[in-house]
């Protein structure tokens, strides 16, 4: 049995943004992989960065603990550890360098890990894990009880790392549980009721993602879609609800339910056991038919994330996206039908995104009328066909600061500041709709003007907009 001090290394406090949202969640994958060891018989201590006040906190944990090793596995639930943000890669690359100081072995996984294993393994780490890591880990810490000196270089030796992640078809790992009680629940509950009066938790009903969009990375899970049963799922919700007494739930999942049939046998395995809880997802407008929509209702849906990304079928087919502007409309009606709110994650500055196409993103906005937006630049991730076409021009930032950053790291058609202003002016189209008539007319006006002075200055000889 090994002493384990299980952490990631996603601050919330390092991330202004985040940080004010105040909408953290338990690391969910983190979670797993405590409860995971514990059950192969290694006692299991949480370190949990989320709601951390810095490296500090880490430091002493490990200095009271004192692990013989230290696993860093990264969220892989959380989208913003895929984007492996710099002030996250420091503090991880500082927790490897305390624990090294105090002779403790350190092991690290999730997606810049297995991007950029050299990082990590310069500032410490004994070893990288590839993906999820789930196919060596158990082998991997074996041999460190076993043999607690041999050097990190060769831990690895004889232990199949899989290059491409396959199905392993393996549903014990697929529904695999988390250890909640290393979670200091009441202080997620007390920093969610005190900025939003309701507390949420979250869950995922899936793995991955089958979609081949061209900016989209997939280090953890590769080109697969691994869907757990809905019986699960439901029994899962349950049991949460009757635990934490959560008011809501946010599906970590890339897409939520995929086919409606899988939805509507979730939301008859709720209704037998009593009841569920009110949840958001993330899903894509081609998969919202009439049946889908009013499967996410009946289950308790009540808000949907589409990947709208922009409003030109011309970035879309770019983006290798699969979907029509026409079907974002379409999602967006079908769901508002069935009392759904319908947001959109918006991605400008594209390859061969021009003035146009970001008024077409315009347009969508002021006809859709979705309930909110979250807006982002093109991020070129590592591993991607985008990032291949971009590579040559990536100079020395290859990360975002934090989740605000929004900066250009490429050469797009438009700096990091015209996409600033875009994005500013498409959330305040949005806030529109949360004004009575008078304010909305004086609103509008000046949403106008601020567009007109944009555009302005972006094609002189298009001064004037419909």
């Amino acid at each position: 049995m090994l002493s384990i001090l299980v952490g990631h290394s996603f601050f919330l406090r390092f991330d202004a943004k985040q940080f004010d949202r105040a909408k953290p969640y338990p690391p969910l994958a983190t979670l797993q992989v405590a409860e995971l060891l514990r059950r192969q018989g290694h006692e299991v201590a949480l370190f949990d960065a989320m709601l951390a006040t810095g490296t500090q906190d880490f430091d002493r944990q490990l200095a009271a603990g004192q692990p013989a090793v230290v696993l860093l596995y990264e969220d892989n639930y959380n989208y913003l550890s895929k984007m492996c943000l710099a002030k996250m890669r420091e503090a991880a690359c500082a927790m490897i360098a305390s624990a090294r100081r105090a002779g403790v072995r350190v092991i690290v996984a999730g997606s810049d890990a297995s991007d950029a294993p050299e990082t990590y393994l310069c500032a410490g780490a004994d070893v990288a894990l590839r993906g999820e890591g789930l196919d060596v880990l158990p082998a991997l810490l074996r041999r460190l009880e076993a043999e607690p000196s041999r050097p990190g270089s060769e831990l690895l030796a004889g232990l199949e790392q899989p290059v491409t992640l396959q199905p392993r078809g393996d549903q014990a790992e697929l529904e695999a549980p988390a250890a909640w009680d290393l979670v200091s629940m009441q202080r997620y509950r007390a920093t969610w009721v005190a900025a939003h009066g309701y507390f949420s938790l979250n869950m995922a009903a899936s793995k991955g993602c089958s979609f081949r969009c061209n900016w989209c990375a997939k280090p953890i899970w590769g080109q697969r879609y691994q869907q757990r049963s809905a019986a699960a799922v439901a029994a899962e919700m349950v049991e949460l609800k009757d635990r934490f007494a959560p008011d809501h739930v946010w599906f970590a999942d890339d897409i939520f339910g995929f086919r409606a049939d899988w939805v509507q046998r979730f939301a008859a395995e709720l209704k037998a056991r009593g009841g569920g809880l009110p949840f958001t997802i993330q899903t894509r407008a081609d998969l919202i038919s009439d049946a889908m929509a009013q499967a996410l209702a009946d289950a308790g849906c009540r808000e949907a994330w589409i990947g709208a990304e922009s409003g030109s079928q011309q970035v879309l087919d770019a983006m290798n996206k699969g979907t029509t502007v026409a079907e974002i409309h379409r999602a967006r009606e079908r769901l508002q039908a069935v009392g759904v709110r319908v947001c959109f994650f918006i991605q400008l500055g594209y390859l061969g995104e021009g003035l146009n196409e970001l008024l077409q993103t315009r347009q969508l906005i002021e006809e859709a009328r979705p309930d909110d937006i979250g807006v982002s630049v093109s991020y070129p991730l590592p591993g991607t066909r985008f990032h291949e076409q971009v590579k040559a021009q990536l100079g020395a930032k290859t990360h975002w600061d934090d989740s605000a950053d929004l900066a250009m790291m490429f050469r797009g058609t438009f700096g990091s500041e015209v996409y600033r202003k875009v994005r500013d002016l498409l959330h305040a189209q949005v806030d529109l709709g949360r004004l009575d008539a008078s304010a909305r007319r004086r609103a509008g006006d000046e949403i106008k003007g601020r567009w007109n002075r944009l555009i302005a200055e972006l094609s002189p000889a298009a001064a004037v907009t419909p």
